[in-house]
């Protein structure tokens, strides 16, 4: 029931007045720790995935933030309170219109048409879980959202099948009255929500079963999205006519959905460019050696010289992320860093002396400039 719904604020684990980079943090973080990927199987954790996206829907949009802030629930769900005429018994707050504060003063005649025109349905928000991989060249994924549809008991009229609405006869369909009073300004015309039809300009004597007069119902849906090569982490994918339904004709809202991505255990990116870490030996450093690299197409051969110094990046052309929309691929930069080796027998310690007699400092440049600095600096 939507009066059992929780605190958006309480769900997302925010104080009220949250700024917009809080609310948006808390709910990455929450989406990813109950998205259903993470979580096979797991209906709790559904559960709470889908209330988390509910509540960033209304939080993550100003307009909804202070309905909601002002009214609570009441000011964002059209559901809530189904029968009581909107907020509070006030009746039709949302088609609430400064015109009537107007002629409320000065007499003034609006349009009716704007109360009963068609309007935009809201959009909604989910998010989705990617691989690595299926981030870098795409895929198609489900994602589960509550949305407000047209009942298709009613098809959306709000009345049993086989029966219509009737016009209002106290407004004559406007959803609008007009009274005069005579005051010491003299005569005083204002202009009303209708309190027979609550504004719609219709009576429903006999109200659909299914969805209770309101012409609109929720209903938990998967949709499939088509996820382009080259997507990052926090972009949004807006999928048209897929929020929800609109009011008097009106169109439906999008579906917005925030992509997450998760880590991978060889690879990070910085935008289309692939960053890899390969531990090398002190052999490998100091002779050169063929190492095979991983890429996202697989792995590669690549030929590192002699004398290659811990820390340095070489670059694979083309073997990074697509650009979106583009044929076009980053690069990969693959950092090697020497490996000391731990646990030497007494024998291959023995040998590494051995070793490092023969060599000498003239074989270490940067070591022998090292010294040659530090030497100078304390002799000043």
């Amino acid at each position: 029931m939507p009066d059992q719904k929780r605190d958006y604020y309480e769900v997302l684990g925010l104080q009220k007045g949250a700024s917009e980079d809080e609310i948006k943090r808390a709910y990455r973080r929450l989406a990813k720790k109950y998205h259903p990927d993470v979580n096979p199987g797991d209906k709790q954790a559904e559960e709470r995935f889908k209330e988390v996206n509910e509540a960033y829907e209304v939080l993550s949009d100003p307009e909804k933030k202070q309905r909601y802030d002002a009214y609570g629930h009441a000011g964002v769900d059209p559901s809530f309170g189904a029968g009581q005429g909107g907020f509070g018994g006030f009746g039709g707050f949302d088609d609430f219109d400064l015109g009537s504060i107007f002629e409320s003063f000065f007499g003034g005649v609006t349009s009716n048409s704007r109360r009963n025109a068609p309007v935009r349905g809201d959009s909604i928000r989910a998010s989705a879980m990617l691989s690595f991989e299926e981030a870098a060249f795409g895929c198609e994924k489900e994602v589960s959202v509550s949305r407000v549809e047209n009942c298709s008991e009613c098809g959306g009229s709000g009345a049993e099948k086989g029966t219509s609405a009737d016009i209002c006869q106290t407004c004559r369909g406007t959803g609008q009255v007009r009274t005069s009073r005579r005051t010491p300004l003299g005569m005083i015309s204002t202009t009303g929500v209708c309190s027979s039809c609550h504004g719609s300009g219709k009576i429903i004597k006999n109200p659909c079963h299914v969805c209770h007069g309101e012409g609109t119902v929720r209903r938990n849906r998967n949709i499939k999205i088509k996820i382009p090569a080259g997507i990052d982490e926090g972009q949004t994918i807006s999928l048209r006519g897929e929020g929800n339904a609109g009011r008097n004709g009106g169109p439906a809202g999008d579906l917005l959905v925030t992509i997450s991505i998760r880590p991978h255990p060889i690879f990070t990116r910085d935008g289309t460019t692939v960053i890899c870490e390969i531990p090398i030996t002190f052999v490998q450093a100091a002779l050169g050696a063929e190492l095979e690299v991983p890429t996202l197409d697989g792995k590669v051969k690549y030929t590192m010289p002699e004398g290659t110094q811990s820390g340095s990046t070489f670059r694979l052309k083309g073997k990074g992320i697509p650009r979106i929309n583009s044929n076009v691929r980053g690069d990969q930069f693959v950092k090697v860093y020497v490996e000391v080796p731990k646990n030497l027998t007494e024998k291959q310690k023995e040998i590494l002396r051995r070793f490092g007699e023969a060599v000498g400092e003239q074989n270490y440049e940067k070591r022998k400039s090292f010294f040659e600095k530090l030497r100078d600096t304390f002799t000043r």
